[in-house]
């Protein structure tokens, strides 16, 4: 089987030879850890992300809801990136809530040593849209920028750890950020999102 095509290992599979899985994991199990890795930083998250990438691309072919015809390794990242992806939206909706809960009262009024986080409800709510729209614009930036933007703004890691992590130099991964936000600064002109608070 390994001179099989992917495309080609793929259709076995669909058809109940589970080798034909195995040698698809066994082509692409350490790029795609190491790319899950070096995003999240957490060696237990990336091994659940590891194991829920592969157990999605499973149920997709057995399913028949895989049609990537030719391009299974482009199929196989996206769904890894798409489950980072929401392993970090999840993370903030849960830092919201946690902060909702100790800092707000019922009302929405800010607790902390009696003064307001926000002059205003309209100044929160503004705050909020600019951060959702932020958060849209990330996922419309090409692969390697989402990478770089969530490493240093998410997880606030330093560019020489951003660099190590991904294999890459220090003026590339400052490169990528600054394409990320041209990019980002386009898409917000082009959609007439104000990413002033």
């Amino acid at each position: 089987m390994k001179n099989l095509s992917d495309e080609s290992l793929v259709a076995l599979f669909a058809q109940g030879k589970n080798e034909a899985f195995d040698e698809l994991l066994f082509r692409y199990k350490n790029n795609v850890y190491a790319y899950i890795a070096g995003i999240v930083q957490n060696k237990e998250l990336a091994e659940d992300i590891f194991q829920d990438t592969f157990t999605k691309v499973i149920v997709s072919i057995k399913s028949g809801r895989y049609m990537e015809s030719g391009r299974f390794v482009g199929f196989l990242f996206r769904v890894a990136r798409n489950l980072i992806f929401d392993h970090f939206r999840s993370e903030q909706v849960a830092q919201i809530i946690n902060e909702g809960d100790s800092e707000y009262d019922i009302f929405g009024h800010c607790n902390l040593e009696g003064e307001d986080m926000y002059s205003s409800h309209e100044e929160e709510l503004s705050y909020k849209q600019v951060l959702c729209d932020i958060r849209r614009m990330i996922m419309f930036l090409p692969e390697n920028q989402q990478q770089i933007v969530i490493m240093r703004f998410y997880k606030n890691m330093s560019f020489k750890e951003i660099a190590d992590a991904l294999g890459i130099s220090i003026n590339t991964a400052l490169g990528r950020v600054r394409y990320a936000v041209l990019n980002m600064r386009r898409l917000a002109e082009q959609h007439n999102i104000s990413l002033a608070v």
